[in-house]
């Protein structure tokens, strides 16, 4: 039997790109979905019929009836965080059992990680990073120092037992020397995660061997990404990053598959540019128009309600992610956002300390030193939103999507025109690649 076909959806940008929707409408196509890193700080929200689903940790692929979903080796698990994500998926309808899986060897979140994060973040004269302070960084810390909890550890209750009191001993210690914070109580962390691991047994297995098998059966698999390349721990704005490989790359060593395997990079970028927490941003609108872009694009954090950053499409970046992802097609979301700008300025290069350049800095003091170069593209002044077809979009629409594929060097193969799983634009060329449902682009397209 032939092998099935991968696909690997990433952020291009720094996260907030509209992953899960495009995960969502994808996923009718493949029937296995992997998430491979990050943990419960990553959120992506999807709008089927109106109605709106904020996922954490599940793949947006579960939405799907028939679809699998996979939480890969590569992501931090919070158990609690988890079995509240799936209790309200269940009480909203969603056939969780039997379709959701979670790898035994995903490393665990528990409360002192978010105790010392918390604790580390507002500590006097740190640098602050901007994080969730929901203990995502701490438990890769230790999962890199080689005394983190994996899944198959929380449900071994005597292994469990030992590894929370002698890390409660350690944590505590650091933390009241440190930060003086108030100490956790392990027998009492031990009962609760006792009864945790009780309830996520039925959803654990070795995930690795369940997708190469898929694969091998002739099955098609998606890779879900979390964040953007640009928060990326190796190749992002460091450090303000995420604590994991947010790029193509950590599809792979995040869920257990071979290189050889992954066919296709999808690169999800906003038709301008956002930010969540501090670090460079270069493109960044700090006017009026910054305010509109964020009012307009309902530019809050779906899982923390922080208002984002806002600013201009940044071309060199996007480059940067086509190059370092392997990104050969492009899913330009929130176009309709840009519905009412006579004008859209675009970020086309750089200019450090006077002298143009085509390369990203390593450092944050480099990016202080950089100036954005701007051009302009003209608007269309009309709306976007809910058109399905290509063809219907106005002329300068068409023109801005063909100027970011002369300037990346990725096709656009989807646009989305609106928050709702039928508000997308799928490009004929990108739908045969992928094998997207000829029912799904008939039914929204009847609708346009």
């Amino acid at each position: 039997m032939k092998r099935g076909k991968t696909a690997v959806i990433v952020g291009a940008q720094w996260g907030d790109e509209g992953k899960g929707k495009i995960v969502d409408v994808l996923s009718e196509s493949f029937p296995v979905v992997a998430r491979y890193a990050g943990g419960h700080n990553a959120g992506h929200t999807v709008i089927i019929d109106g109605k709106k689903f904020i996922l954490q940790l599940v793949p947006s692929g579960v939405l799907r009836p028939g679809c699998r979903g996979v939480i890969g080796n590569g992501v931090v698990l919070d158990p609690m965080a988890l079995l509240k994500e799936v209790g309200n998926l269940r009480a909203a309808g969603i056939d969780i059992d039997g379709n959701l899986f979670v790898s035994n060897r995903a490393h665990v979140i528990l409360p002192y990680h978010r105790m010392i994060e918390l604790a580390a973040e507002n500590a006097p004269g740190r640098v602050k990073i901007g994080t969730t302070s929901r203990g995502i960084g701490p438990a890769y810390e230790d999962k890199m120092g080689r005394r983190g909890l994996r899944v198959a550890d929380l449900l071994d209750l005597k292994l469990l037992k030992t590894h929370i009191e002698n890390a409660c001993r350690e944590k505590n210690m650091i933390a009241h020397s440190l930060f003086n914070s108030e100490p956790l109580d392990a027998d009492k962390m031990y009962q609760e995660y006792a009864q945790a691991s009780e309830q996520i047994k039925p959803l654990v297995c070795d995930t690795a061997a369940l997708l190469n098998k898929a694969l091998l059966a002739g099955e098609s698999v998606m890779f879900e990404g979390a964040q953007g390349t640009m928060l990326d721990i190796d190749h992002g704005t460091y450090p303000f990053v995420t604590s994991s490989s947010a790029t193509s790359g950590g599809a792979v060593t995040g869920t257990g598959v071979a290189p050889t395997s992954i066919d296709t990079v999808v690169g999800v970028s906003k038709a301008y540019c956002t930010r969540v927490g501090e670090g460079p941003f270069p493109s960044e609108a700090r006017d009026k128009m910054g305010d509109q872009l964020r009012a307009r694009g309902n530019e809050f954090g779906a899982v923390t309600g922080r208002p984002r950053r806002c600013g201009w499409l940044d071309l060199p970046l996007l480059r940067y992610a086509v190059m370092i992802n392997g990104i050969s097609w492009l899913v330009v979301t929130k176009l309709d956002v840009l519905d009412e700008l006579a004008e859209i300025p675009v970020c086309t290069g750089y200019k450090i300390d006077g002298k143009k350049t085509w390369d990203i800095p390593a450092q944050d003091s480099g990016y202080a030193r950089t100036q954005p170069v701007y051009g302009k593209m003209p608007g269309w002044g009309t709306s976007t939103q809910g058109i399905t077809k290509l063809e219907k979009l106005p002329k300068a629409a068409r023109e801005y999507l063909k100027f970011v594929e002369k300037e990346t060097g990725a096709k656009v193969g989807m646009v989305s025109t609106g928050p709702d799983r039928d508000q997308t634009i799928c490009v004929d060329e990108f739908a045969a690649e992928l094998k997207v449902a000829a029912r799904q682009r008939t039914r929204a397209q009847a609708r346009s």
